[in-house]
């Protein structure tokens, strides 16, 4: 991939408990500096509230139970990704989906975003093997032309809990001759959630268990970046173990 991402995960102080038990995946966001902090976490707080708002919604159109989507949501695991796509041309960022429940994303009007919706028997399934590179050179990739408040993606967990009725997107970004910007926010479930299909969308798929979101997150945390010294961090001080112990699955969705 040819971009430059910057990724604002949750911040958490370094006296929280949960680093304090090195849960994975929290500590400190290495902010640049609060002049970028801080408008980055007032636009993150107002797609929080937008998300929340299109949760209802997704839950009135596929007829649950309100609060099926939004009590997953609950001290959600929210990111965003801030990414820079340079005037090269050629491939961005390859072919797959996202991991999460809801992605709201917003771009300027270069444009670069292409989509591909599933033909005849083909599925997908991240969270079971990897979606990184799936169907790259193959046809039917549609190209999306920017529209303003046109900026919403369904992600892995949300096709897991609707049985594939509502699908993760597969999608992949171009690089244009103009230099590119785009801010992608994750609305994301507590990390201590497990996922479970949603009433009327049971149909024993797989895992039965459901999803650990925790889990979830830093298994593609360390697909993506295998290398990273974090990752092997997550292994050799055994915080990657902790994922399966009673305090990070407290809650249940």
């Amino acid at each position: 991939d040819q971009n430059y991402v910057f990724i604002y995960y949750w911040d958490v102080c370094l006296d929280n408990p949960r680093v304090s038990a090195k849960w994975p995946c929290h500590g400190r966001c290495p902010w640049p500096d609060a002049d970028l902090r801080d408008p980055v976490k007032k636009y993150m707080d107002s797609l929080g509230q937008t998300g929340e708002k299109l949760l209802q919604l997704i839950e009135l159109g596929i007829n649950v139970p309100e609060g099926s989507l939004t009590h997953t949501t609950k001290d959600g695991f929210h990111t965003t990704n801030d990414i820079n796509g340079k005037d090269e041309g050629g491939r961005g960022i390859g072919s797959h989906t996202d991991y999460g429940l809801l992605v709201i994303a917003a771009a300027d009007d270069v444009g670069a975003l292409f989509v591909r919706p599933p033909y005849k028997d083909e599925s997908v399934a991240n969270w079971e093997r990897s979606a990184a590179g799936m169907k790259e050179d193959s046809d039917g990739w549609v190209f999306i032309h920017p529209a303003e408040n046109v900026f919403t993606f369904l992600g892995d967990i949300m096709q897991y809990m609707t049985n594939s009725v509502l699908l993760s997107t597969l999608h992949k970004v171009g690089l244009n001759t103009k230099e590119r910007f785009a801010f992608a926010y994750f609305h994301e479930p507590s990390f201590q959630t497990v996922i479970n299909p949603l009433p009327g969308y049971e149909a024993g798929q797989s895992p039965e268990e459901g999803i650990h979101y925790g889990k979830h997150f830093t298994n593609m945390f360390m697909r993506n970046y295998p290398e990273r010294i974090t990752t092997h961090r997550l292994v050799d001080e055994g915080r990657y173990k902790l994922l399966d112990t009673e305090a990070l699955r407290t809650m249940t969705g």
